[in-house]
């Protein structure tokens, strides 16, 4: 398995898997709006933000099968060492339950190790429980409590 950026042709396989969680959507069936593409273009022009995508590199498909967001935060904290925030991290439905979800994580984590940052943070919705269970034995550790303040 490799994680790597994705490329714009990608798209409609990473919004498939970020449209349900629960079972397998066809990328051909997803609508790909201006704005997505907005936000792709930003996400892809950054330096600090990276979509990446887990493919197989033995399948000649190339089919996604995990993706996530990943934005590298500059601050003072940490002796002034970036750090990771993990969003919108998804493994295809009929895919799940074979470690395909760890070693995504894991990517991601030495990915985020290799650019000298000093803590990867993630957020999860309260209501995903089977996914705050998998973070925790990947050794992530609740911490804080985060708000959000829709606008």
């Amino acid at each position: 398995m490799i994680l790597r950026p994705a490329v714009r042709a990608e798209l409609p396989a990473v919004l498939a898997l970020l449209a349900d969680e629960d079972r397998v959507v066809d990328p051909a069936s997803v609508t790909v709006t201006e704005a997505y593409e907005r936000a792709f273009a930003a996400v892809a022009e950054d330096s600090r933000n990276e979509v990446l995508v887990l493919v197989d590199e033995a399948d000649p498909a190339g089919t996604v099968l995990g993706c996530l967001q990943a934005t590298y935060i500059p601050g003072l904290g940490k002796g002034g060492a970036e750090r990771a925030l993990i969003e919108a991290v998804r493994v295809r439905a009929d895919r799940r339950g074979g470690g395909l979800g760890r070693e995504l994580m894991r990517l991601a984590v030495e990915r985020a190790r290799g650019r000298g940052c000093a803590l990867v943070q993630l957020t999860s919705d309260k209501r995903r429980t089977e996914a705050h269970r998998f973070y925790a034995s990947l050794g992530f550790a609740r911490s804080h409590d985060g708000f959000k303040l829709a606008l």
